[in-house]
Order: C-alpha cells, then sequence, then structure tokens
C-alpha cells in the first residue's frame, strides 16, 4: 500500500505505470497463443502456491475492514478462503483453456480489382479497471486481459489493496515464466482516490479503455468522469415476464430463482410483470413463494386485489434496483404492454419472459432491446462463466462494443488487412 504526501508524487507514480503499461501494449499485440497459455497455466499453479501469502495478506484487509465497521456483507465480498482461492485458481484455468481470441478472421473478401480484404481480431491494447471489494477480480481480470492479448492495470477497493498486490504477484510469476512482461498486469498500489480520476483521464494517452466493476456510486463516477472509453452498465434493472401461456411449474422456479438465488448481483430480477390472464392462477402461487422465501412485495392496486399483504408501489418502484429481497410486481395487458414497460423503465440489462408460446416468446426476444434476452429461463444466467466464457469482466449494456458479458473474446477490436498485387487507386 502507497500512501503520497503529495500529488506530484502520485502523478509521477501513475505516469510511470502508465508509461509501463503502453510499452507492454506491443508485446502482448505480438505474443503467440501458446505464450498467453503458458502464463496463465503458470499463474493458475502460482494462485495455488502462494495460498498461504495471499490469506495472510487478505487477513490485513479483513482486520481493516472490521477496524472500519464494514458491513457483514461486504466484508464476506472482501474474505477469501482455501475454496475461493482454489476457485480463483480454477477460473483461470479455464481461461487458459477458451481459444485465442486474437487474430480470429472475422470476414474476408475480394474486391474486382484484385485487392484481397480481412476483418482480423486484435487487442484492445491497455485497459483501465477499476473495481470494488472483491479481491478475485484482481485474477479474472488480469487473465482475460492476458488471453486476449490486452494490458491491464487494475485498480481495486482500498479496502482490497493487500490481497489484490498478493494476487497480482501470482499473475506476474506466469507471465515471467512465459517470457511476457511483468507490467502487462499492474496493480495500483495508492489508495488515494485521486489515482482513479488520473486513470480516468487517460494517464497521458497510455489507456485505451476503461473497465467499472461495482455499484451505481463508482459505475456513475467513472461515466462522468472519463476522457477516455468506457465500457460499462450502470445498473441491471431486470424484468421476468409471466405471460398468458406461461407453464405454472416453469413461472414458479424462474421466478423464485431469477430474484432470491442471489439478490445482489446485477442479474437479480428487480420487477415481475404478471399478465392479467393469469394473475390469480399464476400470479398468486408466484408471490407466495417469493414471500415464503423471505421476499418483500410491492404491487400495483391489480397485485393488491388478489394479494393483499402486498405493499403498494410508488413510480419509482418501477425504477428501482434494490439488490435486496424486494421486487416491484405489476400487472399488464398482454405483451406489447410488457415490452412498452420494459422499454420505460428496464436499463437494457437482461430480461426474460416465461411462455409456452413460441410466436409470443420470439417477438418478446426480437422486440425487448436488453444485451441478454431469455425465453423460459432465469435472468441469473447474466453471467460469463454460464454463458461458457470461462470468465467474466463485467455485463456490457451499451450499443457502442461488447454487449452482454465481456469475456475475453469481448476485449478484442478489428482491423482491416489488405493485401494486393501493386494495385494503385486511379
Amino acid at each position: 500500500m502507497t500512501v503520497h504526501n503529495s500529488t506530484d508524487a502520485l502523478t509521477a507514480e501513475m505516469l510511470t505505470v502508465g508509461a509501463a503499461a503502453r510499452e507492454a501494449a506491443r508485446a502482448m499485440r505480438e505474443a503467440s497463443g501458446e505464450a498467453k497459455t503458458k502464463a496463465l497455466m503458470v499463474a493458475a499453479a502460482a494462485i495455488r502456491s502462494r495460498a498461504a501469502e495471499i490469506l495472510e495478506a487478505n487477513k490485513g484487509d479483513i482486520e481493516a475492514a472490521k477496524a472500519a465497521n464494514m458491513p457483514a456483507n461486504m466484508i464476506d465480498r472482501l474474505a477469501l478462503n482455501d475454496a475461493r482461492i482454489e476457485a480463483m485458481a480454477a477460473g483461470v484455468e479455464v481461461v487458459a483453456a477458451l481459444p485465442d481470441p486474437v487474430g480470429r478472421e472475422l470476414a474476408r473478401w475480394s474486391r474486382p480489382n484484385g485487392l484481397d480484404i480481412a476483418r482480423v481480431a486484435t487487442p484492445i491494447g491497455v485497459i483501465g479497471i477499476i473495481y470494488e471489494s472483491r479481491p478475485n477480480v484482481t485474477a479474472d481480470a488480469g487473465a482475460l486481459t492476458l488471453k486476449s492479448g490486452n494490458v491491464a492495470i487494475l485498480r481495486g477497493g482500498s479496502d482490497s489493496i493487500r490481497s489484490s498486490g498478493a494476487i497480482q504477484k501470482a499473475m506476474a510469476d506466469g507471465l515471467r515464466a512465459a517470457g511476457l512482461p511483468e507490467t502487462a498486469i499492474q496493480v495500483v498500489k495508492s489508495t488515494d482516490r485521486a489515482a482513479v480520476g488520473m486513470m480516468l483521464e487517460g494517464l497521458n494517452g497510455a489507456v485505451d479503455l476503461i473497465i467499472p466493476r461495482g455499484g451505481k456510486g463508482l459505475t456513475g463516477r467513472v461515466i462522468n468522469e472519463a476522457r477516455v472509453p468506457v465500457l460499462a452498465h450502470l445498473e441491471g434493472l431486470c424484468h421476468v415476464f409471466i405471460h398468458a401461456k406461461a407453464d405454472l411449474e416453469k413461472a414458479r422456479s424462474i421466478s423464485l430463482n431469477a430474484k432470491m438465488r442471489r439478490t445482489s448481483i446485477c442479474g437479480a430480477a428487480e420487477t415481475l410483470l404478471l399478465d392479467r390472464a393469469i394473475l390469480k392462477s399464476h400470479g398468486v402461487p408466484v408471490l407466495e413463494d417469493l414471500v415464503k422465501a423471505g421476499c418483500e412485495i410491492r404491487g400495483d392496486e391489480a397485485v393488491r386485489a388478489v394479494f393483499p399483504s402486498a405493499k403498494l408501489a410508488t413510480e419509482e418502484d418501477w425504477k428501482t434496483e434494490y439488490l435486496d429481497a424486494i421486487i416491484a410486481v405489476r400487472v399488464v395487458d398482454g405483451l406489447e404492454q410488457a415490452i412498452q414497460h420494459i422499454e420505460q423503465y428496464g436499463s437494457h440489462h437482461t430480461d426474460s419472459i416465461v411462455t409456452e408460446d413460441a410466436t409470443a416468446a420470439e417477438a418478446f426476444m426480437n422486440s425487448v432491446d436488453s444485451a441478454i434476452v431469455l425465453w423460459n429461463a432465469s435472468t441469473q444466467f447474466a453471467d460469463g462463466g454460464e454463458f461458457g466464457m470461462g470468465a467474466e469482466i463485467g455485463i456490457g449494456t451499451g450499443k457502442m462494443h461488447a454487449r452482454g458479458p465481456v469475456g475475453a473474446e469481448q476485449l478484442t477490436t478489428f482491423k482491416y488487412v489488405v493485401r494486393g498485387t501493386g494495385q494503385t487507386r486511379p
């Protein structure tokens, strides 16, 4: 951990980090798939062999968090143990086993003048990743950027600074063993919030992309202050729509899982839309299941008419990402009204329809403008691991680059490779 006495010292340190990252970017761009795989496999082994060191560092973070009266649920997110370290190492191995996303030929064609044109996947370059609490993000983000031929500047939360530093050493072991620059994965050592501001300004042109991973406060700051491109989602206001032709058991199990499996993740359902035609037959059993699981229901007047224990929902409830055991419930008159509600209040993250009507399902998936749309499946599948991507760095909800889970493949851009035989333009 670094404490600075002057802005000049911090500026010098951060610019050094940026310059080293930019220098490492070419080596990573040229790295072979074999070298990247070796680096990741050695890094995974190093996470295991350095487990005692990582746990000792984490112990320091936990003690500091308790002294600062951090809430118990946040301490749990911060804490590491043998099982979590093994999961971290195994996750790095999964990323290592993925196909190399760099160098993929995305398209190829020839022109009448004989020019051969190919669109080829390439690394983005230097990616600044700003995250909170969970130290395992250090391994996930490091692994994904390494696999995709990028360079990472990682700035974790000040509460996990010791743990992140220890994990970075294991990632550096892998880079060194593969003959790749250790500066390809750097952790910012300063806990000064000004370091984040410097990253958002681009470190004198070194940073190509910023990815925030954390709550609305962090993401909002990044989006508002960044002077370089940002890949992020501000919130996960996810919906489950139970259509008139829904199967009752699917409606019950999907609704319960989408809300209550883990309430604190961005893929948790926050609003339940019930078709008026099945309000009593399906809606009431679904709401009973949620209440039995400890969920608070906030419903409109139609919901309260059949389920009086529900609290009356306000306009604000349709706009709220609770990240808690609370769900807003609204009755809609069919598919079109459900789509209109999602269009008005949703965050373009993840939305699901439960129905046995294939035509209605296809219409929903075509019309709902979200990064992830599902048919007869829980919104909690909004996760890179569940998509077979190994790990993820976040869920993108923008439209200019990656949408949905951001894995190694999504951390690439492309260039055009044009092969000629002496052509000149008339």
